[in-house]
């Protein structure tokens, strides 16, 4: 069925890239990704001002929502266009309708157009998720590419810190608006740090097609999920007709981009990747680490509030630790894959060693000190840092270049899609357990008195997870890293 895709060539004209033209483009692919990601982060301190500037406070979540839903809808679609029609076209249309939906966001008069504007924005972000790793990818064979992993990871803890600092200064001191003014000239620079050498990349041959249906398909059956996600336990209760609904019409949508799958003569995301068990290995421990990342770092500062009795400002500065932690982890990660020739194993232990941590602070959640808790949590970023650069350089290790975006869409949707579901468990959890939360936004209701069993719950909920995506590292194959000369070179168009 995917036999045209297996035998797409490259063209070559026989000049390839040098070092400084290399660093040139892995800095401008980072320099765009920073962005997305700094625009996930940067609007929640600004939330109150901007609603009181456009009004319809009660919208604001979709401000979040909105950016989430198209973001991670649109990454495995990002992977497969890049693969039919060259990196360098995909990375600026990319950056091109991002920097659109930050030019509508910062000139919206109203909340509405203010949402359109971040799904726009979302729509953009989405392929420079992708496309930075799948880059990264064309250049670097996987035996050195594990490096450049702990670089994501960093940018991604950057972005963490600083978006909320920027959020907050722009809003209070200058003018809400600037939140989004600040990616245009920053995206143009992108743009001009990698126009020549990104022309050097290799393109893919103009016979291949995009499965439109199949997109279309993938693209609500992701959005319907997400709804029910975001929704569930704030604004409806989890067994309401609203959430049922919509997770019955995902499903339904799911099964029928499976069809698609299976019929189409060239599908969105090749049967070849899907089936390959690295791919599955990869993928899936990178879903259940960031479900249990992301789900902690939610209710990780309603704990230290809350038991640990710091205040808003000093748990965000404790969370740095957690942070910091997991870029250091990648990092260590990164510099050890090639020495190892089980490399996976540097996961697995790192894995290990978040459990018992994660146990441990379950243990002594009740009448931990903050020098404790600080020391647990990061230690349990450095055990989970490990694993992005293992699953990373696994996944695309596993497929050869014609396939390279696609498989790097398809582990950046999962790790969205993990954040969304982490998020979501242990809400319910919390929920379930008594925690008394404001509806939708992860702060303590005002006024009760908390105790600590919903949060060794959480705790334990998340080692459970943890444990989920040790044992889907276990049966993952390993298959021996390529190096320079088994790696394709990088040739002109």
């Amino acid at each position: 069925m995917d036999q045209a895709v297996d035998k797409q060539t490259m063209v070559e004209t026989g000049t390839p890239l040098t070092e400084s033209e290399k660093n040139a483009i892995i800095a401008g692919v980072l320099l765009s990704m920073l962005l997305a990601a700094l625009d996930q982060t940067i609007v929640a301190s600004a939330m109150p001002t901007i609603g009181h500037a456009l009004g319809h406070a009660q919208y604001l979540p979709w401000i979040v929502t909105g950016y989430l839903l198209t973001a991670t809808a649109m990454a495995p679609l990002y992977g497969k266009i890049s693969d039919v029609y060259g990196r360098r076209p995909t990375v600026y249309a990319a950056i091109l309708i991002f920097l659109a939906g930050s030019l509508v966001s910062a000139m919206a008069p109203n909340m509405f157009v203010l949402i359109v504007g971040r799904a726009i924005q979302g729509a953009g972000g989405g392929g420079l998720f992708t496309l930075t790793q799948t880059v990264i990818g064309d250049l670097v064979p996987p035996r050195e590419r594990a490096r450049y992993a702990a670089w994501i990871s960093g940018t991604w803890a950057v972005a963490s810190i600083a978006g909320p600092l920027l959020g907050g200064t722009f809003a209070e001191h200058l003018h809400w608006s600037l939140i989004f003014w600040i990616n245009i000239p920053l995206g143009l620079l992108a743009m001009a740090i990698i126009n020549n050498p990104l022309k050097k990349l290799p393109i893919a041959a103009k016979r291949h097609r995009i499965d439109g249906l199949g997109a279309l398909l993938l693209v609500v059956a992701t959005a319907l999920l997400l709804l029910a996600l975001n929704w569930g336990g704030s604004e409806y209760p989890w067994v309401s007709r609203e959430i049922l609904g919509l997770l019955a019409a995902s499903a339904v949508f799911w099964a029928g981009f499976s069809l698609r799958l299976l019929r189409a003569a060239e599908p969105l995301i090749s049967l070849e990747v899907l089936s390959n068990p690295i791919v599955l290995g990869g993928t899936s421990s990178m879903f259940l680490l960031q479900a249990a990342n992301i789900g902690l770092a939610v209710y990780l500062p309603v704990y230290l509030q809350s038991i640990v009795g710091l205040s808003v400002s000093e748990s965000g500065l404790a969370m740095l630790g957690l942070l910091l932690g997991t870029v250091v982890g990648a990092t260590f990660s990164g510099r050890m894959i090639p020495r190892f020739t089980h490399y996976k194993r540097i996961a697995m232990v790192g894995v290990l060693f978040s459990i018992i941590c994660l146990g441990l602070l379950a243990l002594v959640a009740a009448h931990a000190s903050l020098l404790m808790v600080e020391i647990l949590t990061v230690c349990i970023g450095l055990g989970s840092g490990t694993t992005f650069p293992v699953a990373t350089v696994s996944v695309q290790n596993a497929v050869d270049r014609p396939h390279l975006g696609v498989a790097t869409g398809v582990l950046t949707f999962l790790r969205s899609l993990g954040s969304a579901l982490g998020v979501a468990m242990l809400g319910a959890v919390a929920l379930g357990y008594g925690l008394p939360l404001a509806a939708g936004e992860g702060t303590l209701a005002v006024g009760q008195v908390i105790s600590a069993e919903p949060f060794v719950m959480i705790f334990l909920v998340a080692a459970a997870t943890l444990v989920l995506a040790l044992i889907t590292l276990w049966l993952m194959p390993e298959k021996a890293l390529r190096g320079q000369a088994e790696h394709a070179p990088v040739m002109a168009e």
